[in-house]
């Protein structure tokens, strides 16, 4: 069953807490333009590593480019246009 944009996004939201333990972040508190790192969400290197992962592991996107991860894992809603391309799974 294909996932509608909103809920790829809500769905990203929840695997983006629930992959990197963020405890005082609740799902909906992300915005969909938020950006991940930096003066936004506040993730780290480390964090991008897990989000590949995740990538790869729930979409079967494989990133295997830095720079390319850097386009990608921009905010929720690169993430959700990026999946929306190359998913596989």
């Amino acid at each position: 069953m294909e996932t509608t944009q909103p809920q790829l996004k809500s769905q990203l939201k929840e695997q983006v807490v629930k992959f990197l333990n963020l405890l005082s972040v609740k799902p909906e508190d992300i915005k969909d333009d938020e950006p991940l790192f930096g003066e936004g969400l506040g993730l780290d290197s480390i964090d991008s590593i897990e989000l590949i992962v995740l990538l790869q592991r729930e979409y079967g996107i494989d990133i295997k480019d830095p720079k390319e991860g850097r386009k990608v894992l921009v905010d929720i809603n690169t993430m959700a246009a990026y999946i929306e391309q190359h998913r596989t799974k």
